[in-house]
């Protein structure tokens, strides 16, 4: 029963996703105006473009699933979907661990799939693709669990843009930190291992804890 319910909650998300095709692509284009927009505003040498086009990426990705946050429990909480959740006998924290699923595959995969393209354009050396796809693959799915724990904080506001961009964005940065310093650090011949391992155990501590306190913030939310 509870495996039946997440699937349909995935499945029904990214049936929604599929119907607003524009939507779907808005991560992935605002990542590159990003990256177009750093581009422009830096010189025209291609060795200072790439000492920073591991974090220019970080960062179009982080600002990317930043940019969808507020909709990850919104449209939920304004037609009632959310109290359902709650009265639900399937566990709300298995249910909100769906949706974050469903955010991070709509809103961050897009973004490391196109990661090569956007790093090329700020001349990203090809031996630092590698270490930023596996920060970038531990990373935004820590992104986007401490996402949900902020988003679910402020769902029962009515407008929480800056609010949620500014409780998110301290947790973030520690992930945004470790992430494109663990590329640099490969580029300069250093082991990358060890950030790798902070944002592996932060993920697993995140894929335990955040849906819980998700859950427990939605449930205070809607009282």
């Amino acid at each position: 029963m509870t495996l039946h319910a997440i699937r349909a909650l995935l499945l029904r998300d990214l049936r929604l996703v599929w119907r607003r095709r524009g939507d779907a692509f808005q991560p992935v284009l605002f990542a590159l105006l990003v990256v177009v927009l750093f581009a422009l505003a830096s010189d025209n040498n291609p060795q200072r473009q790439a000492a920073i086009a591991a974090a220019v990426v970080w960062v179009a990705a982080l600002l990317s699933g930043l940019l969808a946050l507020d909709t990850l429990f919104r449209a939920d909480a304004e037609d009632g979907s959310l109290e359902q959740w709650v009265l639900s006998p399937t566990p709300l924290s298995f249910l909100v661990a769906a949706r974050v699923l469903s955010h991070w595959l709509t809103t961050a995969l897009p973004v490391i799939v196109a990661a090569p393209f956007l790093g090329e354009l700020l001349h990203l050396p090809r031996e630092s693709l590698g270490p930023l796809m596996i920060s970038l693959l531990l990373g935004t799915p820590l992104l986007s669990l401490l996402g949900a724990v902020v988003a679910a904080l402020t769902v029962g506001l009515r407008r929480a843009g800056i609010l949620l961009s500014v409780l998110a964005l301290p947790l973030y940065i520690p992930v945004l930190v470790f992430g494109a310093g663990s590329v640099s650090a490969a580029a300069q011949g250093f082991d990358p291992v060890g950030a790798w391992l902070w944002l592996a155990a932060g993920l697993i501590a995140s894929c335990i804890l955040a849906p819980w306190a998700a859950a427990s913030a939605i449930r205070l939310g809607i009282r």
